[in-house]
């Protein structure tokens, strides 16, 4: 499921953390990975000079911190719009996963900051996982996904027995939160294995012999799953995020989703674990 991996390398924070913690996934380890570094454009030659000089160096040290089979990656220098020249390399390489360092901003600030992660988070149809600076990146052996019955979560969902298959110890967290207090809410929480959102996943769990925890819990579903992720001592959490906008909007960001009210920029925000958004598009 995975073959075609990004790398969007700034230069700083936890990416190559989070690419040599996900290549030592058996299932991931005959994946192709392209490491890309952008220099922006610059108002004179020598400061231009300067950052290719820069960028160059990046890669290197790219390539000798993943020690990867040379075989499988392939490094990339572009110049231009870090933002619109990651979306646009990983359509051309048609990537299966772009990975991310994301600085964690809040909402209106990444706009005002003009955040790339934030940026490409809005525009790319693909899957993406990003990692904020601020974390430590863990060896994934306990991924939670976040079910809500979507079609997302449940590409979400085979993602995550994809990584898990071959993991020793490995545990799938199977996670649905209710908004409402209600009789039935309280019921799924004493007993979450009789959750009907949860109920597909369980069987497809056992089918595939994925050893498997279920939790609910109740209220707003971001903050209720970010408490979920730290509470369980999640390595890795996987939400569906689903590309909502109409074709003729791909190139315009959606203003309401840039000032984070979606579900899916509220966790990548605050959840306390590297975050796979997995994407599908609807008309």
């Amino acid at each position: 499921m995975i073959e075609k991996i990004l790398l969007a390398d700034s230069g700083t924070g936890q990416s190559k953390e989070m690419l040599k913690a996900l290549m030592e996934l058996p299932s991931i380890q005959r994946a192709s990975v392209s490491i890309l570094h952008v220099v922006p454009s610059q108002v004179t030659s020598e400061a231009l000079t300067a950052k290719w000089e820069e960028g160059g160096r990046v890669l290197a040290t790219s390539m000798q911190t993943l020690n990867l089979d040379p075989s499988r990656v392939s490094t990339m220098l572009q110049q231009g719009d870090p933002k619109t020249t990651v979306c646009q390399v990983a359509e051309d390489i048609n990537a299966d996963l772009i990975i991310m360092g994301s600085r964690g901003l809040k909402r209106l600030e990444s706009i005002l900051e003009n955040s790339v992660s934030q940026y490409v988070f809005q525009l790319s149809s693909r899957p993406m996982l990003l990692v904020k600076d601020d974390i430590y990146v863990k060896k994934i052996n306990r991924i939670m996904v976040a079910m809500d019955g979507s079609d997302s979560a449940k590409q979400c969902l085979s993602l995550a027995m994809f990584l898990l298959r071959d993991i020793k110890g490995g545990m799938l967290i199977l996670a649905h939160v209710n908004k409402a207090r209600t009789a039935f809410a309280e019921e799924s929480q004493a007993n979450p294995e009789k959750d009907p959102v949860l109920a597909p996943a369980i069987a497809e769990a056992k089918k595939q012999g994925i050893a498997y925890k279920c939790v609910t819990g109740t209220g707003k579903p971001g903050p209720e799953i970010c408490r979920l992720a730290e509470e369980l001592n999640i390595d890795l959490l996987m939400l569906g995020s689903p590309d909502r906008r109409p074709s003729i909007a791909k190139g315009l960001p959606d203003l309401d989703r840039l000032l984070g009210t979606s579900l899916s920029d509220y966790v990548r925000v605050y959840a306390n674990c590297p975050v796979l958004l997995g994407r599908t598009a609807t008309a």
